[in-house]
């Protein structure tokens, strides 16, 4: 079994995907870890499934490429987290966007014995205000419904044993906006051990957010009402 499965949605990323790949790859032979990096496309409309298709034989086997059609962030995931379970001891989530990169991994991979769930809160992050207002209230809601809980709910730089979260994602709908919020939940729910580090993000330098202004908005009130509702329908049964 390996050590380590890496789940990475990619959406539109062709001009930094290759990048982040090579860096990943890079850290985690470093740290001589047994694992394999899964980059999921999810419908891309570039390049790209072809440049990841191009570059993946030159990683030797630790890069494995899928293709999917276009599911949104929150399936993609879920379905790599599930995917993952049977194969690795532990699943790491990071996005293609190249924001956080792989030099604060061992801050979480060093304490993972002592832990179910690691995270890395984002530090150096400017958001626009309904961003903040988006993180300010996913926080509150888990605090709210769940449980005391690590401070950044949603980041995409999660170390998660898989023996602890199996279960908890085959719970989660593949429908789900924003399946990250709910895991973390259910990490305070049901009281996995938990460790929160500062990892730098910087700002995008390829690409462009796919989600904006009003959308954001709409999205963010689908993202709250699934949030409670698995809460309250899990808190029922």
């Amino acid at each position: 079994m390996l050590e380590l499965a890496v789940v990475i949605p990619v959406y539109n990323e062709e001009a930094c995907i290759v990048s982040v790949l090579e860096k990943w790859v890079n850290e985690l032979d470093r740290l001589g870890i047994n694992y394999r990096i899964d980059a999921y496309n999810d419908g891309s409309k570039d390049n790209s499934l072809k440049v990841m298709r191009e570059a993946e034989p030159r990683f030797g086997g630790r890069v494995r490429i899928h293709d999917k059609p276009n599911g949104g962030h929150g399936n993609t995931i879920l379905t790599g987290y599930l995917a993952g379970c049977g194969e690795a001891e532990w699943i790491f989530q990071i996005d293609s966007d190249d924001e956080m990169g792989p030099e604060s991994f061992s801050k979480l991979w060093e304490k993972r014995e002592d832990y179910d769930f690691l995270v890395g809160r984002r530090d150096g992050r400017r958001q626009p205000l309904p961003r903040k207002v988006m993180s300010a209230v996913s926080r509150l809601t888990v605090r709210l419904f769940y449980g005391k809980s690590v401070w950044d709910v949603n980041t995409p730089y999660r170390l998660m044993r898989a023996s602890a979260f199996a279960p908890i994602y085959r719970l989660i709908p593949l429908t789900t906006f924003a399946p990250n919020v709910i895991i973390t939940g259910m990490a305070a729910k049901r009281r996995l051990r938990s460790f929160e580090c500062p990892v730098p993000q910087r700002d995008r330098q390829t690409g462009e957010v796919s989600i904006k202004k009003w959308k954001l908005v709409k999205v963010s009130l689908k993202s709250f009402r699934q949030t409670i509702g698995f809460a309250l329908l899990k808190s029922g049964k």
